[in-house]
This record gives structure tokens, sequence and C-alpha cells, in this order.
């Protein structure tokens, strides 16, 4: 009777654990998303007017922008003060 309760709470255990997971790869895959998505977006579309026979160049430039500004974005330093609109711990 024990060993079928243990067998059970251990059943339950990992599949929390493969919750936990799924859900830090979605928040993984957001934070890309909101990096790179206007970059994947604009890339799309290049290769969209290229393969209709038309030009993508317009569009090349405009991922190419969005990677640079995703990538500046990326190197900034965020800390708490980010989020808190510069509000320190102490509440001032």
């Amino acid at each position: 009777m024990k060993v079928s309760r243990r067998l059970n709470n251990q059943s339950g255990q990992g599949m929390t654990e493969y919750i936990i997971i799924v859900a830090l790869i979605a928040i993984a895959a957001i934070a890309v998303f909101t990096y790179f998505g206007s970059t994947v977006q604009e890339q799309t579309a290049a290769m969209t007017k290229e393969l209709s026979g038309q030009s993508g160049d317009d569009q090349v430039k405009a991922a190419q922008d969005a990677a640079n500004s995703a990538a500046d974005n990326a190197s900034k330093t965020k800390g708490l003060k980010n989020y808190t609109g510069g509000a320190d711990a102490a509440g001032e």
C-alpha cells in the first residue's frame, strides 16, 4: 500500500517538473520574439517578395535595422529600476 502511494507521488512530481520546464521554454521564446520578432517578420516579407519576382531590398534593410535595434536593446544593462519606474528599494 505504501509503495503504490510513493509511486503516485513520484508520477505527480514528474508532471510538475515537466510543466515547469515547458513554462520556462515558453518564457524564453516570448523573450526571443520580443527582441527579434520584427527582424523575423521583415526577413519573411523579403523572402516572399523575392519569390514573387519583386525586389525585397526595402524589407532586407528594415530587417537589418530591426536586428541592430534588438542588439542595442539586448546590450543595455537592465535592473530593477527599469521595471519600477526608477523607484529604488527604499520606496523613494
